[in-house]
């Protein structure tokens, strides 16, 4: 694999990815395999399965057997990846600098009862008001979010975990519970980094409320700070006095006012601005605790309670509804703290909805979940090797252009974005690919030129049989 001459390097970056992923591949014909999937990845224009791919690729004549033996038979090792991916971020975060992490649950839809790991799931494409059903695998995503750049952040997939329920439809995988899922994945983080020699670094891990969980925190590991979002009712208890020598010692005080209750103390709020994509957000919070939560006393929390937002643009008018964080206390100077700073903590909570832009990007315009895979392995191998491909292309584009930096826009009515979308990265890719700026380049290939162009015919020719309904 050789560098290519091209306008933003976006793709000597995916190429330089992939070299590093060598090892985790054991012969050099499945590498290879692998890298032709992964361009194959770039140019299709229909759905992204195994058989698309290939006639993208040209060669749907061939034996298919090895292809889809790169996800049934282990070739394709999850894990083995992600850890040299993992590896490959730590070139942007600082020793001295927090490692942000976050998880979320998400849902992969499927049509068969009888794929590895689908069950009847709540259906979120339908409304709040009148939930359905519909069959789906169930995943926890573990992302590294960027370090931000002007209040901006990004998501990398880091782990695509299966968290299958106990009714799911199983043979080669285990049941998992969201916050199981999302507690293996950031014992692996930790893990990861301390192999690296960062043993003094911080991982921050958010999370929503399906990870404030009493095991959870009681198998917290150490120096892991974990920010969660919990419910505004939730039951917590002051630590307990000092011990007055009769009896057992008292695991727990009194019994703490509810999160939801302190929104209407008047006294005690303070005020921060925070950058939050390239806007200035003024935020209203209170910092309570540390206290503790029942069946968990050994885990000192603050309460982290940020008021809600009402504004006004001309005449639309919005309201931000007020949130509640958990977050483990640390012991210093013989007394708990806060592990970070509150604006710290304030801004990456923030950026947790990065998850959620990366579910919409890779489900919707990467087409995870496309592969046809039935294979009890493969069916969850298909599903990871997408999102390890997106992860792929986000972090060279990262390393290409940063966050608020990319190629120009070629609208003239359109100034462009304060940061690159998944859009972005297609055009850029586009771009490279066909060594110019503009479009116009490729109509004149036609009909005058395409005789000396015949194998570009060719694999236009190959791109428009593999968009045809299979």
């Amino acid at each position: 694999m050789e560098r290519v001459p091209q306008v933003g390097g976006l793709v000597n970056e995916i190429v330089a990815l992939l070299l590093a992923h060598r090892a985790a591949f054991g012969q050099q014909r499945v590498f290879e395999r692998v890298v032709a999937l992964v361009m194959a990845e770039l140019v299709v224009w229909a759905r992204h399965t195994v058989t698309q791919l290939m006639w993208a690729l040209g060669v749907q004549d061939e034996d298919w057997s090895g292809w889809y033996r790169l996800f049934s038979h282990g070739r394709f090792v999850e894990e083995a990846v992600n850890r040299v991916l993992l590896r490959e971020t730590l070139r942007h975060v600082g020793v001295a600098d927090v490692y942000a992490v976050g998880t979320d649950a998400v849902q992969v839809w499927r049509d068969s009862q009888k794929m590895e790991g689908t069950s009847w799931l709540k259906c979120p494409r339908t409304p709040v008001w009148r939930m359905g059903i519909h069959r789906a695998q169930r995943f926890v995503n573990g992302s590294w979010l960027t370090p931000p750049e002007q209040g901006y952040s990004r998501a990398i997939i880091l782990r695509w975990l299966p968290a299958f329920v106990e009714k799911a439809r199983r043979q080669v995988h285990e049941a998992a519970k969201e916050w199981q899922a999302g507690l293996r994945f950031v014992a692996w983080v930790r893990d990861q980094l301390d192999e690296a020699g960062r043993q003094a670094q911080t991982v921050l891990w958010l999370g929503d409320g399906g990870f404030d969980n009493i095991e959870l925190w009681k198998a917290l590991p150490e120096r892991v700070v974990m920010l969660v979002r919990t419910a505004k009712n939730r039951g917590l208890y002051q630590l307990p006095g000092p011990y007055a020598g009769r009896g057992a010692r008292r695991k727990y005080g009194e019994r703490a006012p509810q999160p939801q209750a302190l929104l209407h103390e008047r006294s005690g709020w303070q005020t921060t601005t925070l950058t939050v994509r390239g806007r200035a957000r003024r935020m209203v919070y209170r910092v309570e605790g540390p206290f503790l939560r029942r069946n968990a006393p050994q885990q000192p929390l603050f309460l982290l309670v940020v008021k809600g937002q009402t504004w006004s643009r001309g005449e639309r008018r919005g309201r931000r509804e007020p949130s509640f964080y958990l977050v483990n206390a640390v012991l210093g100077a013989g007394r708990w703290q806060l592990p970070l700073p509150v604006a710290t903590l304030l801004f990456w909570a923030w950026q947790r909805w990065e998850l959620e832009v990366a579910h919409r990007e890779v489900k919707s315009g990467f087409g995870l979940g496309d592969k046809q895979c039935f294979n009890p392995r493969a069916a969850v191998a298909s599903v990871q090797w997408s999102a390890w491909v997106y992860s792929l292309l986000l972090l060279a584009a990262y390393r290409a252009w940063g966050l608020t930096r990319h190629p120009r826009t070629t609208a003239k009515w359109w100034r462009g974005s304060p940061r690159w979308s998944f859009n972005h990265l297609w055009r850029a890719l586009h771009i490279d690919c066909f060594q110019t700026l503009d479009f116009l380049p490729l109509f004149s290939l036609f009909p005058t030129n395409l005789a000396k162009n015949r194998p570009l015919a060719t694999m236009l020719y190959d791109a428009i049989l593999a968009a045809a309904p299979a």
